[in-house]
């Protein structure tokens, strides 16, 4: 194809991402779609293999990426339909992200798939916000194996109820729902309407040539690491169940442009939640990688087709049935990233920066009675930015959403008006980014007056174990949680009276070089 036109067809796949995630937090109910845009939207070819995606959530996507081909090979598709999984094991992250994917059809041959995925923060599981400090799957909520629950176009009521009715605001979660089937409708009416502007042919023409040039500018990218191998590790606090100090080893081997990552030496999965499935991991990999190449490279399959990991089944990083996994997607993944960032800062120093805040600071919340002054049940879930580390370039951005989520806050006013909850303070954490030559990025205090009873759970990390510094430069200070003053372990599931101040103060990035 002409170059142009190339740029022109992957621009217009890109736009139709866009434009379902426009659809589905105009549509959705609930603050955590609408407000925090918790969900991510991807175009996938007949086989399940990355097209295109929109600039959203980079766990979301990158698991999207590596799991699609085992789900959509394995159901017998029909133009109308449309299919629902949370499953973490078979092509999910954690049970709260809800995917939904669509076969397109066209003259009766299938071309593509449409896929969106949204954090809902009510999934059934007992406590508020489905985030809990759990042992096992079935205590994250309701899983949802490959299902499809839209057959031809038609609803299938007893099964959409099934899924809606384990949450306590059913109006809600049903809103949601159908703001994702409405993203997914309009992504396969746009698709349709583009590849009839180009005809099949020349679609599927399109998506090779758009491939292998994902592919040329990735692989000249990733031939600027010198060949070699490069190893790191990093720890994790803890898993809220006793297991402290919790490994992450990777070796990275490069050969040329080609680039395995092995995690052989990770610990084992654990009691808690921590753990992740491969699909996690992946994303975390892919994440870094892509961030290296060219900023114009496609977001589509192509741009990994150099890059391949591996994890041993059963650690930390390829759990297996029933581990508990609801923290590996927002912590775990996290750590993943500064273990990769700080094996090829061994091979190319100038382009890595230091280690960002490295969690998620997960505040989830609630009540599952009617004692609350709006007098119903409710759900409610947040990611807290924190300190970017510094590169050589600048210093760390401050009060930021670093690396595997892409969120926004959720507007104090917002928060406030929906939930007995009132927001005390929300300021830069000064002083918490590492010093250097470029100083690492400041962390934030964000505190909350309950003003009815609440249950409450936190998953944070980096409590314990600083954002670590580079060529030089300083750690980051870690984070801290304190209920009115006093200190709180990093992982808990409590219920706060009203009254009760909850300040979490997130930590700062690493320095980088000497100041």
């Amino acid at each position: 194809m002409d170059p142009v036109e190339l740029s022109l067809f992957a621009s217009r796949l890109e736009a139709i991402c866009d434009e379902m995630g426009a659809t589905l937090r105009r549509t959705a109910f609930s603050p955590n779609i609408k407000d925090r845009l918790d969900y991510s939207c991807a175009i996938f070819d007949d086989q399940g293999e990355l097209c295109a995606q929109a600039a959203h959530i980079p766990v979301h996507l990158g698991s999207m990426a590596y799991a699609m081909r085992d789900i959509v090979n394995k159901v017998d598709w029909r133009e109308g339909d449309m299919l629902v999984v949370n499953d973490p094991f078979l092509g999910g992250t954690h049970l709260p992200d809800v995917t939904l994917i669509s076969p397109v059809f066209l003259d009766g041959l299938l071309v593509s798939f449409i896929a969106n995925r949204a954090h809902h923060a009510d999934i059934g599981a007992q406590s508020p916000g489905s985030m809990p400090i759990s042992s096992s799957l079935e205590e994250e909520g309701l899983v949802i194996p490959p299902t499809l629950f839209i057959r031809g176009g038609q609803l299938d009521a007893e099964i959409f109820s099934q899924i809606t009715g384990v949450k306590q605001n059913v109006v809600e979660g049903e809103g949601d729902f159908t703001a994702q089937i409405s993203a997914n409708r309009i992504g396969v009416g746009r698709l349709v309407e583009l590849i009839k502007s180009v005809s099949i042919n020349k679609y599927a023409h399109a998506l090779l040539e758009l491939n292998d040039y994902a592919h040329r500018l990735a692989a000249a990218a990733l031939y600027a690491i010198p060949d070699g191998d490069y190893t790191f590790d990093d720890l994790l606090d803890d898993d809220g169940m006793g297991n402290k100090d919790i490994k992450i080893v990777v070796a990275i081997n490069v050969d040329q442009e080609n680039i395995r990552v092995d995690f052989s030496g990770t610990a084992a999965q654990v009691t808690g939640n921590l753990n992740c499935p491969l699909s996690v991991a992946a994303a975390a990999v892919y994440y870094v990688f892509r961030c290296m190449m060219p900023s114009n490279t496609p977001a589509c399959a192509g741009s990994f087709r150099s890059i391949s990991l591996y994890a041993p089944e059963g650690c930390l990083l390829n759990a297996q049935r029933p581990a508990a996994v609801a923290a590996g997607n927002v912590e775990t993944s996290m750590r993943i990233v500064d273990v990769i960032i700080g094996a090829l800062a061994q091979a190319v120093p100038a382009l890595m920066p230091a280690a960002s805040q490295g969690t998620m600071n997960n505040l989830a919340m609630g009540a599952h009675d009617t004692r609350n002054p709006q007098g119903k049940a409710w759900d409610y879930y947040e990611t807290i930015g924190g300190g970017m580390g510094a590169s050589q370039y600048a210093d760390g951005l401050s009060a930021v959403q670093t690396h595997m989520t892409n969120t926004l806050n959720t507007p104090v006013e917002v928060l406030e008006m929906a939930y007995p909850v009132r927001v005390s303070r929300y300021e830069i954490n000064r002083g918490s980014g590492g010093k250097g030559h470029h100083t690492g990025g400041d962390g934030i205090i964000r505190e909350f007056t309950f003003l009815d009873s609440t249950h409450v759970s936190l998953i944070t990390e980096r409590r314990q174990h600083a954002p670590w510094g580079i060529n030089g430069g300083n750690a980051g200070l870690p984070g801290e949680n304190l209920l009115n003053g006093k200190t709180l372990p990093a992982k808990l599931s409590m219920e706060f009276k009203a009254g009760d101040c909850l300040t979490i103060k997130t930590p700062g990035g690493g320095g980088w070089g000497k100041a």
